[in-house]
């Protein structure tokens, strides 16, 4: 089964974390990488930009209003994420828990990722897709 790592934290966290030596960062980030990896459960990780180069599409009204971030309303920002493929939920919140960035204002949100298989199989557009996972060597 696969699982999303969602790496959250506040505003406040975000810039504690500015004054750690970048250095260091990447050192502690890449000793858990390498556990995940040696593991043989890591899909794929990724960090995202910082949130003042994002936008937000919101569909609550027509047309969609854009929003230039950083965002006003936003008690937590997204900044990255790991897809793993383990056997549980356990254990997926087991390396969640082993995450080193942690503190006040850090959270990690764990979620089952989907298969195309829960979809139903006669859908013309889940074959569709399903076709193309297999062409891309997805499936």
């Amino acid at each position: 089964m696969k699982y999303m790592l969602i790496m959250r934290a506040t505003d406040e966290a975000f810039e504690k974390m500015a004054g750690v030596d970048f250095d260091e960062m990447l050192e502690t980030v890449g000793r858990y990488n390498d556990e995940l990896i040696r593991a043989g459960v890591l899909v794929a990780a990724e960090g995202l930009a910082d949130a003042a180069e994002g936008v937000v599409v919101d569909y609550s009204s027509e047309p969609p209003v854009i929003t230039d971030g950083p965002y006003g309303e936003t008690k937590e920002l997204f900044g990255g994420f790991y897809i793993l493929n383990v056997a549980s939920k356990e254990e997926a919140v087991e390396w969640a828990k082993r995450s080193p960035v942690t503190g006040a204002g850090f959270k990690t949100e764990v979620r089952r990722v989907t298969t195309i298989d829960e979809f139903p199989q006669n859908n013309e557009w889940v074959q569709k897709e399903r076709a193309w996972r297999e062409a891309t060597g997805q499936l």
